[in-house]
């Protein structure tokens, strides 16, 4: 279920100097994406027989990419905190599609999505060729599900998961489901891992209502995708990284969940209340 709010999106009117926009980022932006994937894919013929799962060059690749996007479509990008080095995974808030290209900028990450995202036309391929690992949400699925993680921990992907289960519009951290982070306390994976929360936080451009990044409940992609294309002068988005929790710390994946959330809540909180200062810019 995606998230949806009784007060619906704003909508938005993209000027004839919008347009223009549209045209010159969207153009320049597709060209680096595609060209990106097919320079990954070549890479990658190479990579795969040489180092399996071991993925040495390609997600410098994907990382070139992302932050190159966010430099064309004009957002100001801030990081604070430090990236951990060791095993495990980092759990987000999800607010908008944007989320794959900033949370890909400073660390080399591999999502963690549902297994039905394979499918979807173009994304699923991008998702595909980028390593994102599927997973089904069936509890029958669980121990093949925990070989899968161990499999890429080891070879020392960090997974990245968004534990509310769907985007929001930007100004609210939902409840983590506890489901997901399961399979990081099975007892081959328990003793070594750390999970990092990582919060993010986005500030709308000037003139915009605060939701605007946010893609969220029944909203269309393009729509969406041309609206953000067509700003003149972008907001920013800020991402921090916390402490990571040892995954032996806590007791059960509630225990985990309950943590995690609590920290990237009041840390977005503490964002959007400076955000709403009479002197924050």
């Amino acid at each position: 279920m995606t998230w949806t709010s009784d007060d619906p999106p704003d909508s938005h009117q993209i000027p004839v100097s919008g347009w223009i926009r549209v045209i010159l980022r969207g153009i320049v932006l597709i060209t680096l994406v595609f060209c990106g994937l097919i320079i990954l894919l070549l890479i990658r013929l190479i990579e795969r027989p040489a180092f399996g799962l071991g993925r040495p060059v390609t997600p410098y690749v994907t990382q070139f990419v992302c932050r190159n996007a966010l430099l064309i479509i004009g957002i100001t990008y801030q990081t604070s905190g430090t990236p951990m080095a060791g095993h495990g995974a980092i759990v987000a808030n999800h607010s908008s599609w944007l989320d794959i290209f900033v949370l890909n900028a400073r660390k080399r990450i591999y999502f963690v999505s549902k297994s039905e995202v394979a499918a979807w036309p173009g994304i699923g391929w991008l998702a595909r060729a980028t390593g994102t690992v599927f997973i089904a949400r069936n509890r029958k699925e669980a121990g093949t599900q925990v070989k899968v993680f161990q499999d890429r921990l080891n070879a020392g992907h960090k997974l990245l998961f968004f534990p509310e289960g769907t985007s929001t519009d930007g100004r609210r951290v939902l409840a983590f489901k506890p489901t997901l982070f399961a399979a990081f306390f099975a007892p081959e994976l328990r003793e070594t891992l750390s999970i990092q929360p990582v919060s993010v936080v986005y500030q709308a451009p000037k003139g915009m209502g605060p939701r605007f990044y946010g893609w969220w409940g029944d909203m269309d992609f393009g729509p969406h995708f041309l609206a953000v294309l067509a700003v003149q002068k972008h907001g920013s988005v800020h991402v921090v990284y916390h402490d990571p929790i040892p995954v032996s710390d806590c007791p059960n994946r509630k225990d985990m969940a309950a943590k995690a959330h609590n920290i990237i809540r009041h840390s977005v909180e503490q964002r959007l209340l400076g955000q709403n200062h009479p002197n924050a810019e």
